[in-house]
């Protein structure tokens, strides 16, 4: 029934978007038609360079991710064990959630330069805070008589965090993985639009230099798309690896 409403809402959606366009109630100039937005797709498709951009921009999501997350585990669960260092950091990092990535984008280029490393930097910035306090509060929510039974079992520090405080903080940790993997998404875009030279969000960019509607409408359903794509993945991974989760989130059945 969901799959129903969801095609449902699709196809009024292009229905609606061919009669508006093909009936020359909005100039094609600025809406172009569902029939060229394809043809154009095609032949940017043909000739690789939309491939390209999509690789380009994949790359650099998937490694500011990476990264992201991987700094909020190792911070989140520094932070939940040594309660000095969580108090001499919740002020400078809670400051700085305040300020949206893109802003420090004239920073960054100042610091790093320009080239990968700062669009990177950008994308680790926007994905981290939400993945951080996700874990976090994943974390601090872990029942405290789980763990003094492994200290009874005998396990090590790494052992309880492993065995019993990952596994229990999962169903948040989840929500935060896929809420940073859509920011991230859309940091890409905007840390292109500067000072580069491929990647989707540089597509858009010079489709727009070039009064080129129906590639910036190609780009924007491609990001759409793909954005999509991710995170119906990352749920599937759930689904697949703990299956036991799936009611807990309020993950559908595949």
């Amino acid at each position: 029934m969901r799959l129903f409403y969801s095609s449902l809402v699709f196809i009024s959606v292009l229905i609606a978007w061919f009669a508006v366009s093909n009936l020359g109630l909005v100039s094609t100039f600025l809406l172009p038609s569902p029939q060229r937005v394809w043809s154009t797709f095609i032949t940017l498709f043909s000739n690789g360079k939309l491939a390209q951009h999509i690789g380009v921009s994949l790359g650099r999501v998937g490694a500011g991710y990476a990264i992201a997350v991987l700094l909020a585990l190792v911070i989140s669960l520094a932070m939940i064990n040594w309660k000095t260092l969580a108090r001499v950091l919740d002020p400078p990092m809670e400051f700085v959630r305040q300020i949206p990535p893109l802003a420090l984008m004239p920073l960054l280029m100042l610091w790093l330069g320009i080239g990968e490393t700062q669009k990177i930097g950008i994308i680790i910035l926007a994905c981290f805070f939400p993945i951080f306090l996700s874990f976090r509060g994943g974390f601090a929510q872990v029942d405290p008589k789980l763990l003094d039974v492994g200290r009874a079992a005998g396990f090590s520090r790494l052992q309880l965090m492993c065995r019993i405080a990952i596994p229990a903080a999962l169903p948040a940790m989840f929500v935060g993985l896929r809420v940073g993997l859509g920011y991230g998404w859309r940091a890409v875009v905007g840390a292109e639009l500067i000072a580069s030279a491929a990647g989707l969000g540089y597509m858009i960019l010079d489709a727009q230099d070039l009064a080129r509607t129906d590639i910036v409408l190609v780009g924007v359903l491609v990001i759409g798309i793909i954005g999509l794509l991710a995170d119906h993945g990352l749920k599937a991974l759930v689904r697949w690896r703990f299956p036991w989760l799936r009611q807990e989130m309020e993950l559908p059945h595949a």
